[in-house]
């Protein structure tokens, strides 16, 4: 998914006043030189677009101020390939959006969009964000959280005594990947394993009966704002906002921006949103998902510090209900990453 939202942000960058380089990841893991041309990077035909091995390997500078990057070829010869001033890293899930590739660039005193480090990592994590949630007084879901070679069975008490449904998701994953809804604990084994597919780590958490509402937060060096809340609606076959609803059934899909809420309930929304954002110590962007209850009570469910920002992304489209176009965004994410201070925050 971090291809289509490349796609994204490389059609809305104003090429008149930025030079854009395209740095792709292969699945194995080599950074190479990828296509800056837009439409190389949109799902067709429900498949989503994949960075190509060129053969070429692109080369972090070697030390921190130095901005030469550099590629080196099938023949092993390196040449330059820019001077690099600011980065946005538009990654989702490990290894991109929890603080391993900022801690990277914090090495070298690059510039970037988007969170650090700390708030990167604690953004990816689901256990260690709800601590820094509940730090900051805000209402988050009740959980069980298994840790690597924990039995299900040696946590069942506290387990049931969430009550069902449950909701089984991955600690450090992105995208809803591996996230099970479990309705009956005879399926609890199963959806734990699906779980641990992608991260040893795993949330058990009280289902929230509730509307999925969002809210983006955009932060510049000088205040930080808070979008109109918008609401995503599941239909067809999901019980919930899955990968598959999010990326390839979007069909079944409403993403109703800005969504109607009680006046005190949307400034409660807009208020634990920048708590949230607050809490980690997230930079520039983020999405906070929370649920409203019949009775107008809110629940902070995760922020994610480096939110799908496609153009038919939720994070996007909270804006341009507000007036604050795609463009505009990157723009302004661009402008406040170079205007940031480097190295330690």
């Amino acid at each position: 998914m971090s291809c289509v939202t490349a796609g994204g942000v490389l059609g809305a960058i104003d090429r008149d006043r930025w030079n854009v380089v395209a740095l792709g990841i292969t699945t194995d893991g080599r950074w190479t030189v990828a296509s800056d041309a837009p439409e190389d990077w949109v799902i067709a035909d429900a498949r989503l677009p994949a960075v190509a091995d060129g053969g070429e390997t692109v080369l972090l500078p070697v030390r921190a101020g130095d901005t030469a990057w550099r590629v080196e070829g099938r023949d092993g010869r390196i040449r330059h390939l820019a001077d690099i001033d600011v980065v946005f890293p538009v990654l989702h899930g490990p290894f991109g959006e929890d603080g391993t590739l900022q801690g990277a660039l914090e090495l070298l005193d690059i510039r970037y969009v988007g969170a650090g480090v700390l708030a990167s990592a604690l953004g990816m994590d689901k256990q260690y964000m709800k601590t820094a949630f509940r730090d900051a007084g805000l209402p988050v879901t009740a959980d069980v959280v298994l840790h690597p070679g924990d039995e299900v069975s040696t946590h069942m008490a506290q387990i049931e005594a969430l009550g069902l449904p449950l909701f089984v998701k991955p600690a450090r994953a992105g995208s809803s990947m591996g996230i099970s809804r479990v309705d009956d604990l005879a399926e609890l084994d199963a959806a734990v394993a699906d779980a641990v597919l992608h991260d040893p780590k795993v949330l058990i958490e009280r289902a929230v009966s509730g509307r999925e509402i969002e809210t983006a937060v955009l932060a510049t060096t000088s205040e930080v704002r808070v979008s109109p809340a918008g609401e995503i609606v599941a239909g067809g076959d999901h019980d919930f906002y899955d990968f598959e609803a999010k990326y390839l059934d979007e069909g079944h899909v409403r993403l109703v921006c800005p969504t109607d809420l009680p006046d005190a309930v949307a400034a409660m929304v807009a208020d634990y949103a920048r708590r949230a954002f607050r809490s980690v110590g997230a930079e520039g962007l983020a999405r906070v998902d929370a649920f409203v209850s019949e009775d107008g009570t809110v629940t902070v469910n995760e922020i994610n510090t480096m939110p799908g920002f496609t153009t038919t992304s939720m994070y996007p489209r909270m804006w341009a209900s507000a007036g604050v176009n795609y463009a505009e965004l990157v723009q302004t994410l661009l402008e406040t990453a170079l205007s940031r201070r480097i190295g330690l925050r």
